[in-house]
Order: C-alpha cells, then sequence, then structure tokens
C-alpha cells in the first residue's frame, strides 16, 4: 500500500532529455530517443546520432580550402604523371591526370599519403613524394620551336631530338636519313649547333646517355663511346674540313 500510495517516480529518459537540452554532461545528438508526453500520451521520438567530422571534412571546409588556396606561393614540379583527386581520403573521386614535368603550387598541407596542390585556382591532392623543388630532366619533353626529325628513325633518335630541342629549343635543323652509314639505317642524327653550345648540347646527351639509348657522339673532332666511357672524349684524326671534323654539329649514334 505504501508503494501505491506514493508518487510515479519522474520518467528517467524524460530527465536525462532535460538535462541534455541545458548543455549538462550529455549531448542531445548523442541520446536514441526521447520521451515525449503529448496531450496525455505518452510517445517516442527517434533522434539520429550526428557523427564528429574527420580531419579530411575539415580540411576541406570551403573557408580552410579558400585560405589555402590563396596562401600558397610555393611552386614544385611533378617528377611522374599523377592522378588527380577531389580529396585526400577514401571518399576521393579521380578528376584527371597530371603530366610528368609540370610546374604546380602546393598549400603545403597534407593528410593521408597525399600533398594538396593549385590547379587552375583549385585545390587537387596528389599522391605525396612526386613534387620536386627541382626541375626534373624530362626526356620527352615537349618540343615548341616547331622542328622535328624524318619520319621512320629509331625511337631512340626520336628521343634524342625531343630532349635536346625541349633544354636548347634555340635549335631548330637536325639531320637524319642520307644515304651512308648509320644515317642510312635511321639510327644517327646531326644536331646542328656550334662552339660552347655545341659543347653543352654534347655534355648534355653524354650525361643522359643511358636514357637516350645513345652509343657514341662526336663534337669538335673529339668522339665519346659507351665501350670506352672511362677515357673520356678521345681525339680524332683530321678529316680536312670543319663539317668533317664536326664543329659545326653534334653527331649523335644510338643503338
Amino acid at each position: 500500500m505504501g508503494v501505491a500510495g506514493s508518487q510515479p517516480a519522474q520518467d528517467l529518459l524524460a530527465d536525462d532529455s532535460s538535462l541534455a537540452a541545458n548543455g549538462i554532461g550529455i549531448d542531445r545528438r548523442e541520446l536514441g530517443t526521447i520521451s515525449r508526453d503529448n496531450g496525455g500520451t505518452r510517445g517516442v521520438v527517434q533522434q539520429e546520432a550526428v557523427a564528429p567530422l574527420s580531419q579530411a571534412d575539415k580540411m576541406l571546409a570551403p573557408a580552410a580550402v579558400r585560405q589555402a588556396v590563396n596562401r600558397a606561393d610555393t611552386q614544385r614540379w611533378t617528377t611522374t604523371e599523377l592522378n588527380l583527386w577531389t580529396r585526400p581520403d577514401g571518399k576521393a573521386k579521380q578528376v584527371g591526370v597530371l603530366d610528368s614535368g609540370k610546374k604546380v603550387l602546393v598549400t603545403g598541407r597534407s593528410l593521408k599519403g597525399r600533398e594538396e596542390i593549385v590547379l587552375d585556382g583549385e585545390a587537387r591532392w596528389v599522391t605525396a613524394g612526386y613534387l620536386s623543388a627541382e626541375k626534373p630532366f624530362a626526356i620527352g619533353g615537349e618540343c615548341t620551336n616547331g622542328s622535328s626529325v624524318s619520319p621512320g628513325v629509331s625511337p631512340n633518335i626520336v628521343k634524342v631530338h625531343e630532349a635536346v630541342c625541349a633544354n636548347f629549343p634555340e635549335i631548330t635543323v637536325y639531320g637524319t636519313f642520307r644515304g651512308d652509314g648509320e644515317h642510312a639505317q635511321g639510327i644517327a642524327v646531326d644536331i646542328m649547333v656550334s662552339g660552347d653550345r655545341g659543347w653543352q648540347v654534347a655534355e648534355f646527351i653524354r650525361e643522359h646517355y643511358s636514357e637516350l639509348g645513345v652509343s657514341y657522339l662526336i663534337y669538335s673532332q673529339q668522339i665519346w663511346s659507351v665501350e670506352r666511357s672511362g677515357e673520356g672524349w678521345r681525339g680524332m684524326e683530321d678529316r680536312g674540313s670543319t663539317t668533317a671534323n664536326h664543329y659545326d654539329h653534334v653527331h649523335v649514334t644510338t643503338y
């Protein structure tokens, strides 16, 4: 009788809801259900839990992205072909590909193995570790001076032309096919350049002989070959003229 005559205990779930609403110890968003009295009819209202923002979501907030893009002032070069992503996590979508040797702005922000760059005013993400402070050497660099080599030459001759053209764009004349020896086979090219610039071209090719598939070089009556590379540049006999002695061009023979 004592129990039956006592006042009903306050609804504990309703009490929790009241505490949460006042910010005391419980976040209302974390409540699975709350009890509500509606005109004498007590019902249960389900509330969805709100997940906290991930680190990626915080970084991708519009204000944070704008600030990162506006502050980006450091340039880097891509050292390989890179996929472009919309964000750094598993929710990312690929939106393009960035070629090797391209110069981009970086924001300095990184997450989950990706770095943020600025491309055409937009924030994009690329795999970390493939951006360099130094412009990389690109064998297949872009030739913009309109020069070319004859169709049918070896792939290595094409690579030599592309590399020299990209790095020495003032050189526009390349001699390939003619009726004798290695030129007739399409594995030799004469790069028409002289003086100190000729030595710069010759040394550039020698430095990258492996990537370019070069067998030997001749310039200014000097020869360098892969087979005798330990001897460096070696003198040659006088062949009687400026052209025959290779003073007005760098001769390159490839494999």
